[in-house]
């Protein structure tokens, strides 16, 4: 069950490949300065997977223009996650929770998925300036994307 809104957002610092080389996403980055939409999807290289993070992508000035960073997270290595958004032109920052300490930390670590192991359950997230959760959803299956009307329309509401 993910974090109830009105949380205080656990923070964390995760590992990211692009062409630049390895860096640290932290969501305390943002603290004071944007919110943050926060999705944890099962695995890179998957069809529904792939869908949502093109998707977003695709999209994404829709959540610049909300000022809000959106980062995804699975427990991909973050070389298979750089592999992968390079292959498919994702954008997005991608953030690599090896250890699954963050998607336990949210509430949204599946134990086995279709006996690949434990992965992170579809979820989003949108934590506010302040480090507080506006706004938390788990799809009920991995296969069912987040409602991102509903995402969008809480970070409006939010200054």
């Amino acid at each position: 069950m993910p974090i109830a809104v009105g949380s205080k957002a656990p923070d964390f610092a995760l590992k990211s490949k692009n062409a630049a080389g390895v860096s640290e996403i932290k969501l305390s980055n943002n603290a004071g300065k944007k919110n943050t939409v926060i999705l944890f999807f099962p695995l890179a290289f998957t069809g529904v997977c792939t869908q949502e993070m093109c998707d977003i992508t695709a999209g994404l000035s829709q959540y610049t223009g909300l000022n809000a960073d959106v980062i995804g997270i699975s427990v991909d290595s973050p070389f298979s996650q750089e592999a992968w958004a390079n292959q498919h032109k994702i954008t997005i920052s991608l953030a690599s929770d090896l250890n699954k300490t963050t998607a336990k930390a949210y509430g949204v670590l599946l134990d086995d998925l279709a006996g690949f192991g434990s992965t992170s359950a579809r979820a989003a997230f949108v934590v506010d300036k302040s480090g507080t959760v506006q706004y938390a959803e788990q799809t009920p299956t991995p296969k069912e994307l987040p409602n991102f009307e509903a995402v969008k329309t809480v970070l409006a509401g939010l200054k």
